[in-house]
């Protein structure tokens, strides 16, 4: 390509054919979030056979040619951090992305550091550095500067090397099937979002009855739909500690309605009779309709719970400091409380414990189950080591 930065959609096509024809690609994506409903693509940016392009979405009137290769099976695309790379993709393509590696997973899992930020990262593994000073940029206004564009290109210029690096090593160490089954499970967790019930993700559900459970609902989906009529951020309509007061104060008029503090703006005296219709709607919801509430997944049954968890904590870093691979990525808090009430309290789930399947089991699951069956006794065995304890099997 002649210029860094393409603006014509036949340079664009070029680009898409000579992505194809070289079968691996680095991509990421500029974007500005804080004034849409969704994340307004502002650049794309590619590294293919050695050189680095950006991409102008605002001058590109059909991008579907690259999203096209990014949901193909052909295609390898690497990208760093990528979930809204993935967005993008689920949302402009309707599809998720097939062949998609992310290097700050792969360095978790050749490493203990997740997540890794980027620059840290091209230091790290080919000591070089990468640009770090257009991290405020507006990325919709035009004209680019030279600077910008640069920085942009920064961004995928070393991700190739670094992941023919890092996948010699995943290979080295038996762990290239660890990195594409989290490549694959980061990739479902994004998709989900198009498909769950997102107003679950409020905060505070847990002290609601599920009378007050049906009126968050209601009015999350109803702040949904006028945040993308107006192409807003959807916070910017009704914050998440406003959906659970009205959900509790339950107004039926607009005047009940405004006279509640931080309801009485301007744009909200405007919104305000179809808020207090939408929360009649859920009082008239059946009782057998209602929303259940499903278990916050951060409270402790009792206090033995989380002695235990703490201990399978204790377990768990250690011998993630021993494999060296990010305690982050195999397990969290939540998942050591899934096995407890799984293997502990015989609580049965839909899904199996996370640390018990797949890669994980192979790190830690034995250990993890071992110790709570008593079958493993723990001593300190190296002080100095970055992990000091050693584990028995007790005969």
């Amino acid at each position: 390509m002649s210029s860094p930065l393409i603006v014509q959609q036949s340079e664009f096509i070029a680009l898409c054919d000579q992505i194809l024809d070289a079968g691996i690609v680095a991509f990421d994506t500029e974007f500005v979030s804080e004034f849409t409903y969704r994340p307004e693509l502002s650049l794309l940016q590619f590294a293919v056979n050695g050189q680095a392009v950006a991409v102008d979405p605002y001058e590109i009137d059909d991008l579907s040619p690259w999203w096209d290769i990014m949901t193909d099976d052909t295609t390898t695309v690497v990208v760093h951090g990528g979930r809204e790379e993935v967005r993008f993709c689920r949302h402009f393509a309707g599809k998720k992305p097939q062949k998609l590696i992310d290097l700050q997973i792969a360095e978790g899992l050749r490493s203990r550091s997740f997540p890794i930020s980027y620059s840290a990262l091209v230091a790290r593994v080919l000591n070089e550095k990468a640009g770090s000073k257009e991290t405020r940029t507006d990325w919709r206004r035009r004209p680019l500067t030279q600077q910008q564009i640069k920085y942009a290109l920064d961004d995928v210029k070393f991700v190739l090397k670094i992941w023919k690096i890092q996948e010699k090593e995943l290979i080295d160490l038996d762990r290239l099937d660890w990195a594409e089954a989290e490549f694959q499970r980061m990739i479902d967790e994004v998709d989900s979002e198009f498909h769950r019930e997102n107003w679950r993700r409020v905060s505070g559900l847990h002290k609601l009855k599920p009378r007050e459970l049906a009126i968050v609902r209601e009015l999350f989906d109803w702040r949904d739909e006028v945040a993308q009529e107006k192409n807003q951020p959807a916070r910017r309509i009704l914050r998440d500690d406003l959906l659970i007061e009205l959900a509790r104060r339950k107004p039926a008029t607009p005047q009940d309605l405004t006279a509640t503090r931080d309801l009485n703006r301007k744009n909200m005296f405007k919104l305000a009779p179809e808020v207090v219709q939408r929360i009649a709607k859920a009082q008239q919801t059946p009782s057998d309709q209602l929303p259940q509430l499903t278990e916050n997944p951060n409270t402790q049954q009792n206090q033995d719970e989380q002695v235990i968890g703490k201990l399978l904590g204790i377990a768990l870093a250690n011998r993630c400091a021993e494999m060296n691979v990010s305690q982050t990525l195999v397990g969290t808090a939540a998942d050591l409380r899934h096995l407890v009430r799984y293997h502990v309290y015989k609580e049965i789930s839909e899904e199996r414990p996370r640390l018990m399947a797949g890669w994980r089991a192979d790190v830690c699951g034995d250990l993890l189950t071992d110790v709570l069956d008593g079958k493993i006794s723990m001593r300190v065995a190296d002080p100095e080591s970055d992990h000091p304890l050693h584990f028995e099997r007790l005969s």
